[in-house]
């Protein structure tokens, strides 16, 4: 029976070029798992609020992100959900109740199993639109919400 690699002696020898091909698709996959992260909560034009109290989030819950953009010369909110924008209330609360509803098909990998919406609210943007927002949450059966801001000391989320 002929055997494939190997000196004289019976002891495999080791192969590089599969163990490089392995470690190159784990590159791949953990780049765009990670830019696919970063668009998520990277909106352009969204400023934060600061908080020196901030404290940094569970990473290991199933969250939905909403964004509430302020268009000053409007004086009115634009949502933004996954890169999609919203203007009405009531497709934020329909996308809301679909989220919940997605989300909790994915199981959790920490303790806390319960959906979580994060809200990230411009500094300008009015408490009644942040309001609105809390209000869809609430309708579509979401008790656990959470605002993103900055903390003053090291700027991070």
């Amino acid at each position: 029976m002929g055997g494939g690699g190997g000196g004289g002696d019976g002891e495999p020898e080791f192969q590089i070029a599969p163990m490089i091909d392995v470690l190159l698709v784990m590159l791949i996959f953990f780049m765009s798992i990670t830019s696919d992260q970063v668009a998520k909560v990277t909106v352009k034009g969204l400023t934060l609020p600061v908080s020196p109290n901030a404290v940094k989030k569970d990473s290991t819950r199933n969250e939905g992100i909403i964004n509430v953009l302020w268009d000053a010369a409007k004086k009115k909110p634009t949502f933004n959900i996954d890169g999609k924008d919203y203007k009405e209330i009531k497709q934020v609360a329909e996308q809301i109740k679909l989220m919940k509803k997605n989300g909790e098909r994915v199981q959790a990998k920490g303790a806390n199993q319960e959906y979580r919406i994060v809200i990230r609210g411009d500094q300008e943007a009015s408490a009644l639109s942040i309001n609105h927002v809390l209000n869809a949450a609430g309708e579509a059966g979401i008790a656990d919400v959470s605002f993103s801001v900055y903390n003053k000391e090291d700027g991070k989320r």
